[in-house]
């Protein structure tokens, strides 16, 4: 099995990209979706860890948004709790669809929480700023700030990747280049 994982700036498409590939995808942000919606363990920890902020279950993203703008080091709390559940879920996920001759990663912090390994390829999502910064006004409503201060600079993730898509945001293209990338990787697999 071969890991491909997509790297990229936050609202370049990352997860549009990998859904493009036509293998598993493991997709970070649904994970820590249904944590918040559907684990109490993470729950009771958070409530444990942040008692002014998580006030019920399901946790809300905006209870922890708030949390973090409050004090930074909110921040490092969440992630003490919330990655290692992640990093198992990944790692299921991998022995799951170990058979499968590529898995695709979507993890926005891949690089940042050294979650990659050495045999993985990986596919930087380039889009234009433009474009970034339209797509996030309507998808978060936490400050891109906040999500920037964890990331690495976007040129060092785009050097350390093997590949870079531009996104246009056009389906054809996509599918072009994924296609021409997946050729490339079995070439040299």
């Amino acid at each position: 099995m071969i890991r491909i994982a997509i790297l990229g700036d936050i609202g370049s498409g990352k997860s549009y990209v990998a859904k493009k590939f036509g293998y598993p995808v493991f997709n970070a942000d649904d994970e820590v979706a249904k944590l918040y919606k559907k684990s109490r363990k993470c729950y009771n920890k958070l409530k444990k860890v942040l008692p002014n902020y998580i006030t019920s279950f399901p946790i809300k993203k905006v209870e922890l948004s708030r949390a973090i703008i409050a004090n930074q080091n909110n921040l490092k709390k969440i992630v003490k709790i919330v990655h290692p559940e992640v990093r198992n879920k990944m790692n299921n996920f991998s022995k799951k669809y170990n058979n499968k001759k590529f898995i695709i990663l979507d993890i926005p912090l891949l690089v940042e929480n050294k979650l990659n390994k050495k045999n993985d390829i990986l596919i930087f999502i380039d889009a234009k700023k433009k474009d970034i910064n339209k797509r996030l006004k309507k998808k978060y409503n936490i400050s891109k700030k906040i999500l920037k201060k964890f990331q690495l600079p976007v040129e060092l993730k785009k050097k350390k990747a093997d590949f870079i898509i531009k996104n246009n945001f056009k389906t054809n293209s996509i599918k072009k280049n994924v296609k021409i990338i997946l050729e490339k990787i079995l070439l040299n697999a």
